[in-house]
């Protein structure tokens, strides 16, 4: 039960880590130091994606799971409904750098859309 309930614990902050790397440029709205953080994420999350790499997190999850006696994504919430959302079954080379280049293009907004609100406000301050 440990072991599952750990795989489980991999499996939610993968779904995290990559919800951050799509969206974590917003951060920078509220917190000066998140690019520090989200930049090389990011930069992990394209160069995944963009060489097929496989994440530290998947093995660990799949080496968790066995150790709890499971050989794969069968019953409960998390499996059911996470797993296919990390682990698609259509994931080709061609759908991973389609996903880098979502990565790229949504840090590129984000990071466009937080530069135009600190400049601006740095321009209010000098009226």
């Amino acid at each position: 039960m440990l072991f599952r309930a750990l795989a489980d614990l991999i499996l939610l902050l993968h779904l995290a880590f990559i919800v951050f790397v799509v969206a974590g440029g917003l951060l920078a709205l509220r917190w000066r130091w998140a690019p520090l953080v989200h930049i090389p994420a990011a930069f992990w999350g394209v160069f995944v994606e963009v060489t097929g790499k496989v994440c530290p997190l998947t093995p660990l999850e799949n080496a968790l799971r066995r150790a709890a006696g499971a050989s794969g994504y069968t019953g409960g919430f998390i499996e059911y409904y996470l797993a296919p959302a990390i682990y698609p079954s259509t994931l080709t080379h061609q759908v991973q750098l389609s996903l880098a280049a979502l990565v790229v293009l949504s840090n590129l907004a984000a990071y466009s859309f937080v530069w135009e609100r600190h400049r601006r406000a740095r321009r209010n301050l000098a009226v």
